[in-house]
C-alpha cells in the first residue's frame, strides 16, 4: 500500500526529527490527523497540504515530491509517495 510521508530533520541528521505516514487510501481524511508541528512547517514554507494531497491521489506520481532546505534553521523537509 502506498504512503504519503513528511519527515523533518534538524541540524543535518540522518534520523528524522518527525515523520508523518499516511496510506493514501485514506489521505483525505487523514489530514485533520496530521501532527500540527507538520502543519507548522509546510505552512512556514508556503506549501498547502491540501494540494500535496490532491497531488499523493495521481497513480503516477511516486518518489519524492519535494525536498526543501532550510540552511539557516538548520532543516530539511522532505515529502514523498512510497
Amino acid at each position: 500500500m502506498l504512503k504519503l510521508k513528511i519527515r523533518i530533520f534538524k541540524n543535518n541528521d540522518n534520523k528524522p526529527d518527525t515523520t508523518m505516514t499516511v496510506p493514501l487510501g485514506i489521505v483525505k481524511v487523514a489530514s485533520k490527523l496530521v501532527p500540527r508541528k507538520a502543519v507548522k512547517v509546510l505552512d512556514d514554507l508556503g506549501i498547502d497540504l491540501n494540494q500535496i494531497i490532491e497531488i499523493s491521489k495521481s497513480e503516477e506520481v511516486m518518489g519524492t515530491l519535494a525536498e526543501i532546505e532550510e540552511h539557516k534553521k538548520h532543516r530539511k523537509i522532505i515529502i514523498s509517495i512510497e
